[in-house]
């Protein structure tokens, strides 16, 4: 499954994990993904997306100003 958001195309990005004696091993920073069934502008229709949560925020500001 991949882990990339369907409204602004974050996907994963890898990093250094450092510990306190300053060692450091490679890690992944994956972007936080939740499903959402959302309304399609064009068909009218109910379609599923991964969103992050900042494009959740927005989508969200944006539908309460429409509304």
């Amino acid at each position: 499954m991949a882990q990339i958001c369907d409204g602004c195309g974050k996907r994963p990005q890898v990093g250094n994990l450092v510990s306190h004696s300053n060692r450091k091993t490679l890690r992944t920073f994956r972007p936080n993904l939740q499903s959402q069934k959302v309304v399609d502008i064009d068909t009218g229709k109910m379609k599923r997306m991964k969103l992050c949560t900042k494009c959740l925020k927005t989508l969200t500001r944006k539908a309460n100003a429409v509304v």
